[in-house]
This record gives C-alpha cells, sequence and structure tokens, in this order.
C-alpha cells in the first residue's frame, strides 16, 4: 500500500537542517570529550610511569612486560602497546610540572601528540604547535607539514616597520600574518619567471597559496583596480584577515628589493585604507614578496615610510630533498578541512 504523500508545513527544511546540525554538533562534543578523556588517561599512566622509574629504577624489560599485562587484563583496548606506553611517558616527562594534562595537548587526537614527541625537541616550540593546532583543527598530515616548512620560525620574521606604524598590541597582531621566507615549492616555477607568471601561478593555486599565507586569509582579488582622479592604478593580489579584521595588500616582484617599491606598496596601503576600510577594521598593512633582499637597504626604505609594511622573500624549495620528501602529497592535506570527524588514533 503507497504511502499517502504529506504536504509538509512552511519551514520544513529550515526545521530539519537545524536538527540535523544539533546532532552533528552532538557528535562532535562527544568526539570530543572521547578524545580528552583518553589523552587524560594516557598521560596519566605515563606519569605513573614516570614515578616509578624515578624511585624504582625501572629497566626497559619492565615496560615490556607491564604493556603485555594490561594488554591481557584489557583485550580489547588497542592502545596498550610497549610504544605507547613509551609515547605515555614521554608525554608525562615533557610537561611534568603540570598536576593534569596540559590544555592544548589534552585537546588533540594522540596521534598528533606523538608527532609532537618525534619531531620537536624544544618544550616551548611543541607548545606553539599544539595551541595553533588545537586552533586552527590542523589534521595529523597538515601538522607535519607546518613543522617540517618551520611554520614558526618564519612566523614574524620578515622585517618590517610595524613597531613603529601601529599600536603595540596591533604590531604584534601583524607580525604575525607575515613570513619570511614564503615557500612556493607548489607552483613548479623555474627560478626566472616573470612577475606575470608568479601571480597567475598563485592564483591557478589559491588554496595553496592561501595555506601557504596562514590560517585566517581570505581572497578578495587580483590587480584590484583603483582610479584616482583619472590615473589608474592595480594592486597585485588583496587579501582579508578574518581574524584580525584587516585587508592585507600583497605586492610580488621576482627581483631583488629596491627602495622604490616601498613606496609604490605604502601608496597601496593608504589607497586601501581610504577607499576599502570600514570603522571596525584594524589598519590596513603590506606585504611585498620578493625574490631577494638587503635588510639595511630595506630597513632605510622602511623607516619614514608612513604605513605599515613589511618585506618577505620567497623560495621554490627551501627544504632539503629528504624533508621534502616527508611532506604529504597534495591529496592527504585535503584533511586539513579537520580531524575532528575522524576516528581516534589509538596506537601504532
Amino acid at each position: 500500500m503507497a504511502r499517502a504523500e504529506i504536504v509538509l508545513p512552511d519551514g520544513y527544511a529550515a526545521f530539519l537542517g537545524g536538527l540535523k546540525r544539533r546532532v552533528r554538533d552532538a557528535q562532535g562534543h562527544a568526539q570530543r570529550t572521547i578524545n580528552t578523556q583518553l589523552i587524560e588517561l594516557y598521560w596519566s599512566l605515563g606519569r605513573a610511569i614516570v614515578t616509578e622509574q624515578e624511585q624504582q629504577g625501572w629497566g626497559a624489560g619492565v615496560i615490556d612486560r607491564l604493556a603485555g599485562d594490561l594488554r591481557v587484563e584489557f583485550p580489547q583496548m588497542t592502545g596498550l602497546s610497549r610504544s605507547n606506553l613509551q609515547y605515555m611517558r614521554a608525554l608525562a616527562a615533557a610537561w611534568p610540572a603540570h598536576a593534569n594534562v596540559p590544555q592544548a595537548v589534552g585537546h588533540l587526537p594522540w596521534g598528533h601528540i606523538r608527532l609532537l614527541l618525534d619531531k620537536l625537541e624544544d618544550q616551548d616550540t611543541r607548545e606553539w604547535y599544539a595551541t595553533v593546532s588545537v586552533k586552527n583543527g590542523w589534521s595529523r598530515n597538515v601538522l607535519l607539514n607546518q613543522i617540517k616548512n618551520r611554520t614558526l620560525e618564519r612566523t614574524g620574521a620578515a622585517p618590517s616597520n610595524f613597531s613603529a606604524e601601529l599600536a603595540p598590541a596591533d604590531s604584534d597582531l601583524a607580525r604575525q600574518i607575515a613570513k619570511d621566507p614564503y615557500v612556493f615549492d607548489f607552483l613548479n616555477l623555474t627560478e626566472d619567471a616573470a612577475e606575470h607568471d608568479l601571480e597567475q601561478a598563485l592564483m591557478d593555486r589559491i588554496v595553496d597559496t592561501l595555506r601557504e599565507l596562514g590560517t585566517g586569509f581570505a581572497f578578495v582579488g587580483r590587480q584590484v583596480h583603483f582610479d584616482v582622479a583619472g590615473d589608474d592604478f592595480y594592486l597585485d593580489l588583496l587579501f582579508f584577515h578574518i581574524e584580525q579584521l584587516r585587508y592585507v595588500v600583497v605586492e610580488l616582484k621576482t627581483g631583488k628589493f629596491q627602495p622604490e617599491h616601498a613606496g609604490k606598496l605604502g601608496f597601496y596601503v593608504s589607497l586601501v585604507d581610504d577607499r576599502l576600510r570600514r570603522d571596525a577594521h584594524a589598519p590596513t598593512v603590506g606585504i611585498l614578496i620578493c625574490g631577494d633582499r638587503n635588510d639595511h637597504t630595506v630597513r632605510y626604505a622602511l623607516g619614514r615610510s608612513g604605513s605599515p609594511m613589511a618585506v618577505s622573500t620567497y623560495t621554490y624549495d627551501s627544504l632539503p630533498p629528504a624533508e621534502k620528501n616527508a611532506l604529504p602529497d597534495a591529496d592527504e592535506l585535503t584533511s586539513a578541512l579537520g580531524w575532528y570527524g575522524g576516528t581516534l588514533e589509538q596506537d601504532d
């Protein structure tokens, strides 16, 4: 017997969509809660092992026996291997002063934490990558890429006049969105590529470009036109940083930095500030990305520019071949959409 056709009331689709969002939000919250509880357990086990080793002088053989006995007792739990117990110990040893698992690390999947322990030795660096990974929802492959690509070392490294042209707090924020150098190895261009070719390639690979610029950048336009009393001007690339609520003007130069480049970029920054910036927006900043620079020349050029600017360089291949081969490929990097929807990583 055929089911009678139901006439749906107005607003049904919106109501259904709201229910679906609630279910998905609950699923995500449950997943995050389970993950946090798992990491808290691992940290507590690791801390107990560290304490016993210090007090009893345990050797490696005791860890082997401990792993075997735990797996006999909990055969359905896959995270109690010898190697995992060693990672638990390393986790507790890396953050020994906490009364409980540290906040940022406690929100990361286990595979992320193992990666931090494997790839990084400096504790402040581990803290930075853990915090940013949680904030941005990086997948494990994206976290690996960021570590291999030395994101921390490059962030804020570009010479700038931000401290002179912006308020102290805003200057610190602006420095966070300027890297040096930018790595454009995904473009497959040669060193003698023209500025037009570089600009076109960046637009053709806009997703990769935004990923390299950093979290928070949204693309606004290319060759953005301004009419100034009948004179036509076109700035190379315009972005908007969503988190900082500011426009970012990017000018590309394939050659070495010249003082006149700062004047042109400052002119574009002033135009965007005057024509596009709203009262709620932070001051517009400019980033000149060039093939090479003399830092002394940059310092003099930016010293009296009047506009907040940074001068960065770019490279097509800044990583050693061994490290470059270890990076995830483009398909793997699509997992940057997030790791909360996946399964928990509990073991090898």
